[in-house]
């Protein structure tokens, strides 16, 4: 395993552990992004310095008892640590579909390492970076304010999370 990618699977690990409050929870739900596929390249109109849009969100295979869902959108590459990119909370767990550019109304969005309750894309400084889509499917409704921080949202989640899933785009900077 290239050393990349065991690190991050370390602080994914890591993360999940913090979370949930244990390392062994299940990774059943799909997310996926018809716009690239796991791994490839994500389109320039979803970065920061383009259109700005978040990609259409497929989801599928949601626990029973799922209250909510959250998904948190970060980068680990960042040359100041783990870069977040969007936070978005008490989705519903009959949501199969995230339109492009688009939440349900009763969505929740907190600020992303950009300062924004909004999605921000990719926008590396240097190099090709890896874009993680995270879903966690939670047994209860967050009592969070819009505008809260990724600490915020970390806290509260512990102990609520009954499954999980991700997918990862690449974005590399322009010339």
């Amino acid at each position: 395993m290239d050393p990349h990618r065991a690190w991050c699977l370390s602080c994914c690990i890591f993360l999940l552990a913090g979370v949930t409050g244990r390392a062994d929870a299940p990774d059943d739900i799909k997310i996926s992004a018809p716009a690239f596929g796991e791994g490839k390249p994500i389109p320039a109109r979803y970065s920061y310095k383009h259109e700005n849009i978040s990609p259409e969100l497929r989801l599928a295979n949601v626990p029973v008892g799922a209250r909510s869902l959250v998904l948190i959108v970060d980068d680990p590459d960042s040359p100041s640590g783990l870069w977040t990119h969007w936070l978005v909370w008490n989705l519903s767990p009959k949501t199969t579909l995230l339109p492009e550019g688009k939440l349900p109304s009763d969505a929740i969005q907190g600020k992303n390492s950009f300062g924004h309750d909004c999605y921000d894309g990719p926008a590396p400084p240097g190099g090709t970076h890896h874009y993680f889509f995270h879903l966690y499917a939670l047994d209860a409704l967050l009592n969070l304010p819009g505008g809260s921080d990724r600490e915020a949202l970390d806290k509260v989640m512990i102990g609520h999370v009954i499954g999980q899933g991700v997918t990862m785009g690449l974005y590399s900077a322009s010339p």
